[in-house]
């Protein structure tokens, strides 16, 4: 566990990396609630939410979410329905979704994409059938995913004039989002809700009546490497079910410093920072997003590219390293060989990791630096200190999956 210096450098961490800390932003359905309940809100992503809760702080949130489980407001994601018969057919198109064989009530990760191959946006698509999407998206790419979509609709209709496709978009204070994070989060949540969570593995959804709200939907996923849920339901219902939930002793309520930390300890990517429009899918490690199928029939922005690098390799990668002591490494921190007599990239993500007690980070370098136990220096402040590749995640996820 971290000393109290440490545990300073957190706080300092997050600081820096929500770096317009006034509430300027849209408020969530919850926002008097998490300032009832002491929360520090920050702008982020144009949102006022909050980065953690009065004395519980980050490192606290951060471990009791890994022993226990937390909840976290994430309402300032976009939620969007697609409706119509070639609704598959459609986001195909415009991301790498493998919707032919994604199971009914199932969801999975994809990425828009450009003609470069450029990763515009990560988001989790759920096929509730055939002809119904339901989509999860970053906020901070709220406005750029709307008008991707939109246009992607212009386009398809004027290859297909009769298709059958509806868009429609989510506003937080129309619809909430609410994740309960951790190994106890099962336990937790089936106290409040009429399904039977042991039936609903990992990237599985469901509706579900929650706290006695009528037609939640309930996705087993998240962003912490921890088992839990995602629910959506009526914003007018949010601060109900929250409290509702926050009755039980073993969930606390949780902020973005603890989303965070324990989202880069999953080795998990942060769009904006990890990915980027100038990242393709195989330069971040994430080539496993585009299927068998996929990679046969194309179909989406820059699948040449993007199956040129599958087949022949990527310049450079994404990988993760530790540190065996040092200061944290912060966003753009210089790696160099281990001679420190070339520089090979720079820090995307960087924290310490409370579940760890010592420094990790994210970054790109040459793929030939990239293999597991190479030995790097990063440097930080103008001083060099050791690092080693490891492979990520960097702490085990915990996900509930089927029996094999």
């Amino acid at each position: 566990m971290f000393s109290k210096s440490a545990r300073q450098l957190v706080r300092r961490s997050r600081a820096r990396y929500y770096s317009d800390c006034s509430e300027t932003g849209a408020k969530t359905a919850l926002y008097d609630f998490h300032v009832e309940n002491g929360g520090k809100m920050v702008n982020f992503a144009g949102y006022s939410l909050p980065v953690q809760y009065g004395d519980h702080g980050i490192v606290k949130s951060h471990l009791f979410t890994r022993s226990h489980a937390s909840l976290f407001d994430v309402s300032h994601m976009l939620q969007t329905e697609v409706r119509g018969n070639d609704s598959a057919e459609f986001i195909e198109s415009v991301c790498t979704a493998d919707l032919e064989n994604l199971q009914k009530n199932s969801a999975g990760l994809a990425v828009f994409t450009n003609e470069k191959g450029g990763i515009l946006d990560d988001l989790i698509v759920t096929k509730i059938g055939y002809d119904h999407l339901y989509l999860v998206s970053n906020a901070a790419r709220r406005e750029h995913d709307q008008k991707l979509l939109m246009t992607g609709l212009e386009i398809f209709k004027c290859k297909y004039p009769k298709a059958d496709v509806r868009i429609q978009f989510f506003q937080p204070r129309d619809r909430s989002l609410l994740a309960i994070q951790g190994p106890k989060s099962a336990e937790i949540l089936q106290k409040f809700t009429t399904s039977n969570l042991s039936r609903l593995f990992f990237m599985k959804s469901t509706i579900a009546s929650v706290c006695g709200v009528e037609l939640c939907r309930v996705t087993r996923c998240g962003y912490t490497g921890e088992d839990g849920f995602e629910i959506s339901l009526p914003s007018v219902k949010a601060v109900d079910v929250a409290r509702e939930i926050l009755t039980n002793e073993d969930v606390k309520l949780a902020g973005l410093g603890a989303r965070d930390s324990l989202r880069l300890e999953a080795g998990l990517c942060l769009y904006g920072t990890d990915i980027t429009e100038e990242t393709t899918p195989v330069e971040a490690a994430l080539s496993w997003l585009i299927s068998k199928r996929r990679r046969r029939v194309l179909g989406f922005p820059g699948s040449d590219i993007i199956i040129n690098q599958i087949n022949d390799g990527s310049i450079i990668k994404r990988i993760g390293i530790i540190f065996a002591d040092g200061p944290p490494a912060r966003q753009g921190s210089v790696i160099l060989d281990e001679s420190g007599g070339k520089v090979l990239g720079s820090v995307t993500s960087g924290c310490p990791a409370p579940s760890l007690g010592r420094n990790i980070a994210m970054a790109y370098v040459p793929v030939e630096f990239s293999k597991p136990e190479t030995k790097l220096c990063v440097k930080i402040r103008d001083k060099l200190y050791n690092a080693v590749v490891v492979k990520m995640p960097f702490v085990q996820t915990r996900y509930y999956l089927p029996p094999k």
